[in-house]
């Protein structure tokens, strides 16, 4: 595992390390994170499932199956290869373009997600702020243009990411102290002392987590600026719990998200990262469903309908 400067990209292999460390307890950690990925798949699916067959759809209820997918893909990149590392030992191998392929894979559905959350508390304003033309605004065309864009914006910024981190020189030992290709964990490798290698990541960062970050906080101050504006504090509180799940996923995955990439290569700690890292892969998506089939009354109605049939 071995190789200089010279090695190209066909004969590279990394070596993810995983919990390695961690041998005692790798039966353990396996049976957990085995349980919590299944439960988070059969969360997601059955979101997915309850709003494909609803007729009528409103807007929020598309973006959040649109949510569903994308963590279903999310933990379907990330896990399987976790779970093996726990199996094997000495780590499990993955090649170069196998690397680069789960980066950019993972950047893409992060990314979209922090625009998604942007598409649903732009939703909430206009519900909210603009109630008699929801219906305009909120089209269903509309609603596909803005989830295409997500998705495409994302994938443009993933792939210059890992373009950008792929083409640097990798003379350390290719032996990855994580359980997954992230980008600080790959970062790290580089042999090179400058700060120019975490420009692209600084990059991404403004483009996937500031920018989306403010355009929330704009949402939400217009939509506090319009609660203040209501008399009847039931009316009040009716509209501000249609946004409390929102709220609750949107600080957990830009909580998780910033601490991780918003910060300088030298502050870098593995250990700290895999733990940061299983919480926003592994236990977020499990709790999104969680959050908004207890939030959302549409949810409740539809899952309430289906098991009636059932």
């Amino acid at each position: 595992m071995e190789r200089g400067n010279k090695s190209t990209g066909a004969t590279i292999e990394f070596l993810l390390l995983g919990f390695s460390e961690l041998l005692c307890l790798r039966v353990l950690l396996f049976l957990i994170f085995l349980i919590v990925h299944l439960v988070t798949l059969a969360g997601n699916v059955m979101i997915f499932i309850a709003v494909v067959m609803e007729p009528s759809r409103p807007p929020m209820l598309f973006f959040l199956c649109q949510l569903s997918v994308l963590e279903l893909c999310y933990t379907l990149v990330i896990v399987p290869k976790a779970l093996l590392s726990l199996i094997v030992v000495e780590g499990s191998t993955i090649s170069f373009i196998g690397c680069a392929a789960q980066m950019h894979l993972f950047v893409t559905l992060g990314g979209a997600e922090c625009f998604l959350l942007v598409a649903m508390s732009y939703d909430r304003y206009v519900a909210i702020c603009q109630p008699l033309h929801y219906v305009a605004v909120m089209s269903e065309g509309f609603c596909l243009r803005l989830t295409v864009a997500c998705c495409l914006g994302a994938f443009a910024v993933a792939l210059g990411l890992t373009v950008a981190v792929f083409r640097l020189p990798f003379c350390q030992s290719y032996r990855i102290n994580h359980f997954f290709c992230d980008v600080p964990a790959v970062l790290h490798l580089a042999c090179t002392q400058s700060y120019t290698p975490e420009l692209p990541l600084l990059a991404a960062c403004v483009l996937l987590l500031l920018l989306p970050f403010i355009l929330i906080l704009t949402s939400y101050a217009c939509i506090a600026v319009a609660l203040l504006h209501v008399t009847s504090s039931v009316g009040r509180g009716k509209a501000f719990s249609t946004c409390i799940s929102h709220l609750v996923i949107t600080l957990l995955h830009y909580g998780c998200a910033t601490y991780v990439y918003v910060r300088p290569k030298s502050s870098y700690s593995p250990a700290r990262d895999k733990v940061v890292s299983l919480v926003y892969t592994n236990i977020t998506p499990l709790l999104y469903p969680l959050i908004y089939s207890l939030r959302n009354k549409e949810i409740r109605g539809i899952l309430r309908k289906m098991l009636r049939r059932k």
